[in-house]
Formats: structure tokens, sequence, C-alpha cells
């Protein structure tokens, strides 16, 4: 056997092998009481669209695709959720001050007016997290009134 087909096939031996190694996945069994849905009045346009875009990023719940038990790919997701949610976790939002809240806000509505939110990387791969202008504006405006409306 030649070293080259000795490369490809301990290279194939890992790729098999690193498919046993699962990260644990993040979903949630029941929604908790400091999830954003049950600290505030969400209106269905913005839970739909939250939860169509954010959510699997930004939560305890996340749907996963099929190609998620892939790995590599697998723990690379993993690794972007958990970054995700230390970021922003809508179901943790009740538990944070009420300065962090507001901040949080203003920098929602920011990050989706400058088109940061969703990352292009996610939407690359999930077509529907793609928000429309309507989205943009509805998410805009209700993020800015929930900041102003915080004391």
């Amino acid at each position: 056997m030649t070293i080259k087909k000795k490369i490809i096939l301990g290279l194939a031996v890992v790729l098999i092998a690193i498919q046993f190694f699962q990260p644990l996945r993040n979903q949630a069994v029941e929604v908790p009481a400091t999830h954003i849905e049950r600290v505030y009045t969400v209106p269905q346009n913005v839970k739909t669209i939250l939860a169509q875009s954010c959510y699997d990023c930004h939560s305890n719940n996340t749907r996963y695709p099929w190609y998620s038990r892939i790995q590599p790919g697998a723990w690379y997701m993993a690794e972007h959720i958990k970054k995700g949610k230390e970021e922003l976790n809508f179901s943790e939002f009740g538990d944070y001050s009420v300065r962090r809240q507001r901040n949080k806000f203003r920098a929602m509505a920011g990050q989706v007016k400058d088109g940061e939110m969703p990352l292009s990387s996610y939407t690359l791969i999930h077509r529907n997290a793609v928000l429309s202008p309507e989205d943009k504006q509805v998410l805009i405006a209700w993020f800015s009134t929930m900041e102003d409306s915080i004391k």
C-alpha cells in the first residue's frame, strides 16, 4: 500500500471515528419563566421573526438541521451556539439587569439595522432566517419601543 493510500485510509478512519463523539444538544424541555416571551408581551409577528431568525443561536432551544450530527461541523455549530448564547440568551433575558436589558434592546436594534444579525454565515445555509426589509422594521421598532419602556 502506498503512502498516499495509507493517508487517505487514515483520514477516512478518523472521520468515521469522530462521528461517535457528538456535542450536547441545546434543546430545553420547557420554556423558563425568564424567557423574553414570559417576561414581556411580545407581539405575534415579533415572536415569529425571533423564532425563525434568532432563537437557534440565542436561546436554550435550537432547531437542528440534518447535518448537525456530522462531525466536525457539529462541534463548530455547538461552539457557535455557545458564543451566541453568551452574547444574548432570550431564554434567560429576565435574569438580566434592567440596564443590561435596555442595552440589549438597543444593541439588537442597531445590529438588525446594520445587517449584522442574523449572521451571514447562518443565513447562507438557513435562507428562511434572512430578514426582509419589513421584518427588520418590525424588529427595530419593537426593540426601540422596549428599550424606551424599561425604566
